[in-house]
């Protein structure tokens, strides 16, 4: 792994129940030589495809999904060498306008800093065991394209 830590010994990138702080998730990747920071906040939104959602539940398989956001902070390095990242997503019951994942990368320059951070969201669609539960006024149901379907969890092999 290329790096895990923000200066101050602060955790890039992590899985929490707790709600989470976008200046706190900036703040990890803010330094001199960055001319750049862009954030990503995704929240919950009332209506997806004409339903009205009334909440959200996220579960994880936390250990790996943190090595995942490692991994995807790690494929953005090689990328895009001078970026920073830090992402923390959350997981339990989220109401509207809940913050569920807030990513934050840092580059000399903007373009590199858009391009990074939009790479970030949708590895983290692709890879990161994290599953969503859509609850509408009608139903609920799990969705997602993460490797492995809820409610067991992915296998090592399934994740590399």
């Amino acid at each position: 792994m290329v790096y895990q830590l923000a200066k101050g010994g602060r955790r890039l990138f992590i899985v929490t129940d707790e709600p989470i702080s976008i200046e706190e998730v900036s703040g990890k990747v803010m330094r001199p030589e960055a001319g750049a920071v862009v954030t990503f906040t995704g929240t919950v939104r009332e209506f997806t495809k004409g339903r009205r959602t009334l909440q959200l539940t996220y579960e994880a398989y936390a250990e790996m999904a943190e090595k995942q956001l490692r991994r995807i902070g790690d494929e953005i390095k090689e990328r895009w060498p001078d970026a920073v990242t830090a992402i923390t997503h959350r997981t339990g019951v989220l109401g509207i306008s809940d913050i569920a994942v807030v990513i934050a990368v840092s580059t000399p320059h903007r373009k590199d800093a858009y391009e990074a951070n939009e790479y970030a969201i949708e590895r983290i669609k692709e890879i990161v065991p994290i599953w969503k539960k859509e609850k509408w006024e009608d139903g609920e149901e799990w969705i997602g394209d993460q490797l492995g379907k809820h409610p067991g969890t992915p296998s090592k092999e399934e994740i590399h």
